[in-house]
């Protein structure tokens, strides 16, 4: 079963939830918008369903409801930043924001993070660029959950990789995706529908696929399964090209700003006790106008995408998308219908200190 609540109800109960873990009301604020949007796209993943992993974080002590930010570098168009593992939107939106701010300056802006945690959706930030009329690129590492090619350790995180720009339609160009087949949350979704995981989503340590949601959960904690990276299993199906994205993700998100990477990011010490993840981040903002009028730059995009739209259809399909169509779509409809909640997610809230009407 499962019933829907207002986007209004459920982005202030959010609020509500972060204040009373210690987050400023400022920054409260934020996190609730990351997550909202998450919703309002249809990744019902890293939406509300989310809150209770920062509340559960937060209450063990693995991470800040304060947001600390150390300056580590500041140079021209580029800077680093550590978030000494306060809130990862927090300093997600502020790193987002001084490249945007940078690039406003330089035609090109870059913050690279380390010592951050879980920052909710890659597109929220590639949005902030967008409405700024630039293009928004983002990348974030994560706790070991893909295997090599080939093996069966997880030491890549899901790794996503996003990507953003303005077009002159109602909804932007907008790619975020993770650099494995799925990810985490959207078994954590599976789990609450009691449903089974997907063959050649994810294998068991003997490279076997793994199907029994609840129990991959629990090896993917205990490092006994691995999520697949795009691609798959082997390069017949191009596995060595999401494996490669992957391993890209994570240069960018640890070795630039000297951060955590690979098995450093399990959340655990090495006595099996929660440590903070200490995930790395990557920003970038670039100002278009330094490149070509905007509005040009817009409508050549459009046409790139109309021209895909309007392309021949295969037998049985009669709608070609582009990435972030589909989100814009969802927006309209869960504006109208409202947030989707099912009962365990439900659980969680009344647990998080939520009251039904």
């Amino acid at each position: 079963m499962q019933k829907k609540l207002s986007v209004e109800v459920v982005y202030e109960f959010m609020i509500k939830v972060f204040k009373e873990l210690g987050v400023p009301e400022d920054e409260a604020k934020i996190c609730a918008d990351v997550l909202i949007t998450s919703d309002l796209s249809g990744i019902e993943s890293h939406g509300i369903g989310r809150l209770k992993m920062y509340y559960d974080r937060i209450k063990a002590g693995i991470q800040s409801s304060t947001t600390n930010i150390e300056v580590v570098a500041d140079k021209g168009a580029t800077a680093v930043w550590d978030g000494n593992h306060g809130m990862g939107h927090v300093i997600g939106h502020r790193a987002m924001q001084k490249a945007i701010d940078k690039a406003k300056e330089f035609g090109l802006g870059s913050v690279a993070v380390r010592n951050s945690t879980h920052y909710g959706i890659c597109g929220y930030y590639a949005k902030m660029a967008i409405k700024q009329g630039m293009i928004g690129i983002t990348f974030s590492n994560a706790r070991p959950s893909i295997a090599p090619l080939f093996g069966v350790t997880p030491l890549l995180g899901t790794n996503p990789i996003c990507f953003g720009a303005p077009t002159d339609l109602d909804y932007p160009f907008l790619y975020d995706a993770a650099t494995s087949i799925t990810q985490r949350g959207k078994i954590e979704v599976l789990a609450r529908e009691n449903k089974e995981t997907p063959e050649g989503w994810a294998i068991d340590s003997k490279g076997k696929t793994h199907t029994d949601t609840d129990k991959l959960l629990v090896d993917l904690t205990k490092g006994a399964a691995s999520l697949l990276s795009i691609g798959g299993e082997n390069e017949t199906t191009g596995g060595h090209k999401g494996y490669g994205l992957a391993t890209m993700v994570e240069i960018l998100c640890a070795a630039l700003q000297n951060g955590s990477y690979l098995s450093q990011l399990t959340g655990q010490d090495e006595n099996g006790n929660p440590t903070p993840y200490s995930l790395g981040h990557f920003f970038m903002a670039i100002n278009i106008e330094y490149f070509i009028d905007l509005n040009v730059f817009k409508k050549i995009v459009g046409n790139i995408i109309r021209q895909l739209k309007n392309s021949e259809k295969s037998d049985g399909y009669d709608h070609i998308y582009v990435a972030g169509e589909k989100e814009y779509d969802n927006e309209l409809r869960v504006r109208r219908e409202g947030v989707p909640i099912t009962d365990k997610l439900m659980r969680n809230m009344i647990e998080m200190g939520y009251t039904q009407n």
